[in-house]
């Protein structure tokens, strides 16, 4: 079983390699920014030319890097809400483990239950096309003329 600073120190490292991946995708979509941004004038003139022009890539990294960023926003919050708060003592995560174990037992005893069953039915579907085979071949050597080999 994990220990909760075990598990904590786990949590705490994958915020920070996140927080590593944000700063670096935050680095990149300025790097592409730099390198494939035109100029651009506070005009409005400028504003209204820069509206007919058809999209270009500049736009499309903007995007891919809005979406890359927030998403990693999302898997750091994600992570943080998920490390145990300092409310939690080893008494509550202990009664909380063994809740789950219970409920993993319960789990465990209606899934053999349930394979029980399907191994039962899976027996009376296989003699029932044993049955129906039997039947197939009793039709077709009567019909050929031929005693069954059951028959002879």
């Amino acid at each position: 079983m994990l220990s909760t600073r075990s598990a904590s120190a786990r949590s705490e490292l994958c915020v920070l390699l996140l927080r590593g991946q944000l700063a670096d995708q935050f680095c990149n979509a300025i790097g592409v920014l730099q390198q494939f941004a035109p100029p651009a004038s506070f005009s409005n003139i400028q504003t209204a030319i820069n509206k007919d022009q058809p999209a270009n890539p500049t736009e499309e990294y903007a995007q891919l890097f809005a979406a890359l960023i927030a998403r990693t926003a999302k898997d750091v919050d994600v992570l943080i809400d998920s490390l145990p708060s300092e409310e939690s003592t080893a008494a509550l995560q202990a009664a909380s483990l063994r809740q789950l174990e219970e409920e993993n037992h319960e789990a465990a005893a209606r899934l053999e239950e349930v394979v029980f069953r399907g191994d039962m039915l899976l027996k009376r579907i296989q003699h029932a096309l044993a049955d129906i085979a039997q039947s197939q071949l009793r039709t077709r050597s009567g019909a050929n003329g031929q005693p069954s080999p059951a028959e002879s």
